[in-house]
């Protein structure tokens, strides 16, 4: 299902679809456990995941002080922050508008990267596309309804999360992508931090789960499995058959599934303007980030931290074999 011998757009679906299933996934979870449950058992049977693919792999964890204090400010900011954020958030609105406001991630992240990032620059297409996508979450809102039409508070939680990614991935970026270690590895290193810091949270604020039922403890372990360990697999085959634009757009269609989902699976009830909405937060997000020639065509940056891997496998391999 991960490997290349599936064709990627079969693999891109899928990707779609387990995360798109998490909004569904935390729903569930929310009904009998404090979102900080919900979140943490989400991380443990997601790095169990990693970890069993990681020894299976015979793969190790990275060495060094410096680069698991990295790992445990991107793990606050990517994991702990957006998961409980969300767990939160859906404790006040649906599913779908969760999932809604998750496609406002690339919105959130292009003005901490501009103002970050040496290599990224403020346009005039990026500053229209940040427009666009503003319309279009006052049009989820339905701000002319008013702002008590719906869960303000439900609302800031779900674009909270969004803004925790909006600083995790040009964290990640500057003090992560280029290091020596492969993606798995690092990722296995996240969760790990995310998993102890989320263990002392709630280990502090939350009160012990009452009518826990199968549904609920599924629902997290389906979370761990399918919206952490099988996502990231998914996303690394995909970003190697067909560069990381390709693989990002993932953000577009995920909304598709979670509203399908919801609306389905949960009986969520569904405005006209929420869908109206998020097709106009999604086109001003590829306005803002994105070119047509852009497309399938990793960075440099990235090209060569992909030439760096490869060779310090073979001399990894090399060494082996000797």
């Amino acid at each position: 299902m991960v490997g290349g011998s599936t064709p990627w757009p079969v693999r891109f679906v899928l990707l779609a679809l387990f995360w798109g299933s998490t909004f569904l996934f935390i729903k569930i979870g929310d009904e009998a456990l404090a979102p900080l449950q919900v979140s943490f058992g989400r991380l443990i049977v997601g790095t169990a995941t990693l970890l069993a693919i990681l020894a299976a792999r015979h793969e190790s964890l990275p060495r060094g002080r410096r680069i698991w204090v990295h790992l445990a400010i991107a793990a606050i900011l990517l994991n702990v922050a957006p998961f409980t954020l969300f767990a939160y958030g859906e404790q006040h609105v649906s599913s779908v508008l969760a999932g809604i406001w998750n496609a406002t991630v690339p919105l959130t992240t292009l003005p901490v990267a501009i103002l970050w990032l040496a290599d990224e620059r403020a346009t005039a297409r990026r500053l229209a596309g940040l427009a666009v996508g503003f319309v279009g979450v006052l049009i989820v809102l339905g701000v002319w309804r008013g702002l008590g039409a719906t869960s303000l508070e439900g609302n800031l939680l779900c674009l909270g999360a969004a803004a925790s990614y909006g600083l995790g991935f040009p964290y990640a970026r500057k003090y992560l992508a280029r290091r020596p270690e492969g993606p798995l590895a690092l990722a296995t290193a996240q969760l790990i931090c995310a998993t102890v810091e989320l263990a002392v949270l709630t280990a502090v604020f939350a009160d012990a789960p009452h009518g826990v039922a199968a549904k609920h403890v599924l629902s997290v372990v389906a979370l761990g499995v399918f919206g952490t360990g099988l996502t990231f697999l998914l996303n690394l085959s995909i970003i190697r058959d067909v560069g990381a634009t390709v693989a990002s757009t993932v953000a577009y269609v995920m909304p598709i599934f979670s509203t399908l989902l919801g609306v389905l699976a949960l009986g969520e009830p569904l405005t006209w303007y929420e869908p109206l909405g998020a097709a106009i937060i999604i086109a001003g997000a590829v306005l803002a980030s994105y070119s047509l020639s852009s497309v399938g065509k990793p960075p440099a940056s990235e090209r060569e931290a992909g030439a760096r891997r490869a060779a310090l496998a073979r001399g990894a391999n090399h060494v082996r074999a000797r």
